[in-house]
């Protein structure tokens, strides 16, 4: 049978032309073959994650037409009808995964728990989120819709609290502000909620106010020596997905060191405030925060890579929870959470809630070796005592870095019930 496949070939084509034919053609295939393998999986709908993997008593599930999505949702506590629910958003680069060791003991409490792969993440999005699609989708105010239309679907008028953290910190302090009657507490981890935006005031009849200054701290970390970058800087940029996702040294090992270098396992995390957000304090954080000019994030871990010695003495992730978050990532890349760090243009509507504060009881927590604490500098002690009204304190944890609900969740699962109560 003739290779429909094959161009009509003159009778007279010579060997040498067939395979100057031939060799044009394999790199254009192979050339298509690897940017097929390079694109995250978006052939038809994905299941739920095996239950093998998860601890007993949660369950991974699908709720459909969630703000137009269909949510991925980790759940524990929903075999008793009644109970009061609670909303927990993870950051990045996590997943509704991350909550795992803390869900069951919640729900022992007589609690319904929730945790969704977050827009962008998981099995929420498998299919592809590229670097030119449109940010409003990943802004704040529609992330908010996100939680409050799940809320919804799960047929709840309000959740007991949202407890957020990293990128769900700042996401369940907005909902809390935003949305009071429903998300009636908040609990938020390793990174303080920034506050509302402001609105000039009384400026009808006042000269136009002189340009603010330039903010010139990113030029000002270059020029260091040796020269620096922000890491959230970097995570903007086009680059930043395919040198994490098709790292050098692999998936699974740039995870594996990401998760090390911000944990309590590395000796170097001593986190302490900083006097101003300038370069010489910033120059302070570790190369995970502010990182070397000349690498990507890649590069950068793989200097903090753990021995295998102290993989194999992992007792908060070891290798086999590991590859769970690999195999996800493995799948969709990074590109759906970097996407958080770019801003939204539709975020300027979030000037409708301008000077509102977090009035219903408001807690931060986070592990006392995580330098997320600190990095903006005045953030916890603007939190504790004017973005809120009814602050009920600050905790940070022996024994944890940045992954606070993983490396120590039996203590953070006793915080969060005596802010519960």
């Amino acid at each position: 049978m003739p290779d429909s496949t094959l161009p009509n070939l003159p009778l007279s084509l010579t060997r040498r032309h067939l395979l100057g034919l031939l060799t044009a053609a394999v790199p254009a295939v192979l050339g298509t073959r690897v940017r097929a393998a390079q694109a995250p999986a978006s052939a038809g709908p994905i299941g739920p994650l095996d239950a093998a993997i998860l601890p007993a008593g949660i369950r991974s599930r699908f709720v459909e037409n969630v703000n137009g999505l269909r949510m991925h949702v980790l759940e524990a506590g929903y075999d008793t009808p009644g109970r009061p629910a609670l909303l927990l958003i993870h950051g990045y680069p996590e997943l509704a995964f991350s909550w795992r060791k803390v869900m069951g003991p919640l729900a022992a409490a007589g609690y319904h728990v929730f945790a969704p792969d977050v827009r962008g993440y998981g099995r929420t999005t498998p299919s592809a989120v590229a670097y030119t699609d449109d940010l409003r989708p990943f802004g704040s105010l529609n992330k908010i819709k996100d939680m409050l239309a799940l809320v919804s679907a799960m047929g709840y008028r309000s959740v007991a609290a949202v407890i957020g953290h990293d990128q769900g910190s700042p996401l369940a302090g907005w909902c809390a502000c935003a949305r009071p009657d429903v998300f009636t507490s908040v609990a938020m981890m390793s990174a303080p909620w920034g506050g509302s935006p402001t609105l000039a005031f009384n400026t009808a009849n006042a000269p136009r106010p002189a340009a603010p200054p330039p903010d010139t701290i990113y030029d000002d970390l270059a020029k260091l020596s040796p020269p620096r970058k922000h890491y959230q800087r970097y995570y903007q940029t086009a680059e930043a997905n395919e040198n994490m996702w098709h790292a050098k040294q692999g998936l699974h090992d740039f995870l594996r060191a990401y998760y090390h270098a911000k944990s309590a396992d590395w000796p170097n995390n001593h986190p302490g405030p900083l006097a101003a957000r300038n370069a010489s304090e910033w120059a302070k954080l570790p190369r995970y925060y502010v990182m070397d000019l000349d690498k990507g994030m890649a590069e950068q871990v793989a200097l903090d890579m753990p021995t295998a010695a102290q993989v194999a003495a992992n007792r908060w992730l070891p290798d086999a929870d590991l590859r769970v978050y690999t195999q996800e990532y493995g799948r969709t890349g990074f590109q759906g959470g970097l996407n958080g760090y770019r801003g939204s243009p539709g975020d300027v509507d979030l000037q409708l809630f301008a000077g509102r504060k977090i009035e219903v009881p408001s807690t931060f927590m986070g592990g006392k070796s995580d330098w997320g604490v600190y990095q903006n500098p005045g953030a916890l002690e603007r939190l504790e005592r004017t973005l809120t009204t009814n602050y009920k304190g600050t905790t940070l944890v022996d024994g944890a870095g940045h992954w606070v609900q993983q490396e120590q969740p039996a203590e953070l699962s006793r915080l969060l019930l005596e802010f519960l109560k």
